[in-house]
């Protein structure tokens, strides 16, 4: 790797890896000025701003033991010739098109104790002959290396299918249209309220996807994790399994009664997929929409991913407005006309961005551009 390519993955290994305890799901994360971070302490219940004032928190380190070196705050590392690498990445990450097995032993005879799929994530525990040990969630057990990613490897996709999620500390926190403190609010937010975190700066703001559009949250209030899938094992397979079996009992039912003109107590999949679309694009063109949309079908049809709707959407670490409950809301207040309509041409095939199974914010991926977003 070059060494600029080099100097990023280190400078944001305490947002992937800052952790001893090595935990993909909730990674909490500390990037660009680590002061700015978690750096003041919100109790009181009113709304709060960057021009309000708290206390400081005391230091700041960041230990990224995963990539075998700590940095403390302000301090840059340079590539000094005839420096010796740092010590190997513990990280680790699945490089196959739908699934493989984790099993018990180092053995292809050996129990079955989970799964890993595309671009999922965990950290190595052991190696030999051929196969590794890993954590990934709650699976523990071994892989053959044939399917696995390391080192600078693992790191890039890394980058480049996690995402960063900023989570309010405080109880309510204004969104602003620009990083100042008398910037006009476009909304606000609760605490524990998730939002994707497009860019972490030094002046005490936070870029974050806020229904489409780009907004700023104080940082003194927000606490920032850096997200990776993760493998299931055979446990929490069939209880997925089986809750989707009974999701789409429900929605079969609810159909049913919505034929009868009365209200369905649960959502059918394309009103589920409608609400998911007009959370993420909701502001955007139809094309948009309709995008969105064609992602989630072909997560479906993949096999790298749950074979259903809500499964899919609901997978761990992948859409924020499903797991900070603004789907929820979403479905209880009714879905647009519009987004209903992209959801249903989305699950009978309909596709504007061919086999793309990944969206995020234009800009920092390539793909193809429609209204906001960039599809992969």
């Amino acid at each position: 790797m070059k060494t600029k390519g080099r100097k990023m993955l280190r400078r944001f290994a305490g947002i992937l890896l800052g952790a001893a305890a090595f935990g993909l799901a909730q990674l909490t994360a500390i990037a660009g000025n680590t002061d700015s971070l978690r750096a003041h302490n919100a109790g009181a219940a009113v709304i709060l701003d960057g021009d309000l004032t708290s206390k400081e928190k005391k230091g700041s380190f960041v230990e990224t033991a995963a990539f075998g070196r700590a940095e403390k705050d302000g301090e840059e590392e340079t590539d000094a010739a005839g420096e010796d690498d740092p010590e190997e990445s513990s990280l680790v990450m699945s490089n196959v098109q739908n699934a493989v097995n984790v099993r018990k032993e180092a053995d292809e005879d050996s129990d079955k104790v989970g799964l890993l799929y595309t671009d999922c994530g965990g950290e190595i525990l052991e190696r030999r002959n051929g196969w590794t040990k890993l954590k990934s969630g709650n699976v523990t057990g071994w892989t053959k290396d044939e399917y696995l990613l390391f080192g600078e490897e693992a790191q890039e996709l890394a980058m480049s299918v996690g995402n960063l999620v900023a989570t309010v500390e405080a109880d309510a926190l204004r969104v602003r249209q620009e990083p100042k403190e008398n910037a006009a609010v476009c909304g606000l937010l609760g605490k524990y309220e998730e939002l994707e975190a497009l860019d972490v700066t030094g002046d005490g703001w936070i870029s974050v996807e806020y229904e489409g559009e780009v907004g700023y949250i104080s940082s003194k209030y927000t606490d920032v994790r850096f997200l990776i899938d993760y493998g299931e094992t055979v446990e929490e397979i069939s209880a997925r399994e089986k809750k989707q079996q009974e999701e789409k009992r429900k929605a079969a039912e609810a159909k049913l009664k919505e034929n009868r003109g009365a209200v369905a107590v649960e959502a059918a999949d394309d009103v589920l997929l409608g609400a998911l679309i007009q959370c993420e694009a909701g502001n955007q063109p139809y094309e948009g929409q309709l995008a969105v949309g064609a992602v989630v079908m072909n997560r479906v049809r993949s096999g790298g991913y749950p074979n259903t709707v809500s499964g899919v959407i609901y997978a761990s670490g992948q859409f924020t407005p499903a797991l900070n409950g603004r789907l929820a809301k979403r479905v209880a207040s009714g879905v647009s006309p519009a987004c209903i309509q992209a959801a249903q041409e989305a699950i009978a095939g309909a596709s504007n961005v061919g086999g793309a199974t990944h969206f995020r914010r234009a800009g920092n991926h390539d793909g193809v551009v429609i209204g906001s977003h960039v599809f992969w």
